[in-house]
């Protein structure tokens, strides 16, 4: 029993359903379980996901968008699976892409003022001011 206490080994005989165990990186998991992204994390990623086919329904239709469009469907979905998998960098691309989003729906909004311009860039401001949250920030690696 000593050893185990100076070494730090766990039995998975003594640990408990829903217990938490810490190793020595700190941080606290539940064993046989992976790391959950919060919902809101989810639902930007899936909002990223529908921009993404949106893009590309829009590129494949012919005329609605151009075919450079394509690439930020790339990113979005980048951005999307990144989010699911809580890494940083997908994070930051998340970050620019609804603020970009956002401001370019308000100037469609200031410019010809249509109405749904508005309440998307507006969705897109809630999630902006989501992923600048310390918390948020704080779940990705």
């Amino acid at each position: 029993m000593r050893d185990e206490i100076k070494t730090g080994a766990i039995k998975t005989d003594d640990i408990k359903a829903g217990e938490i165990v810490t190793g020595g990186g700190g941080r606290g998991v539940a064993p046989g379980s992976g790391r959950m992204p919060p919902p809101g994390l989810i639902a930007i990623a899936l909002y990223l996901l529908a921009l993404a086919g949106a893009i590309i329904v829009g590129v494949a239709s012919g005329g609605h968008y151009p075919p450079v469009y394509l690439f930020f469907s790339a990113v979005f979905m980048a951005a999307c699976a990144g989010l699911l998998l809580l890494l940083r960098w997908a994070w930051a691309m998340a970050l620019a892409a609804v603020f970009l989003l956002s401001a370019y729906n308000v100037w469609i909004f200031t410019s010809e003022h249509q109405g749904p311009a508005l309440a998307q860039g507006l969705l897109n401001l809630v999630f902006f001011l989501y992923l600048a949250r310390p918390e948020v920030r704080e779940k990705l690696r």
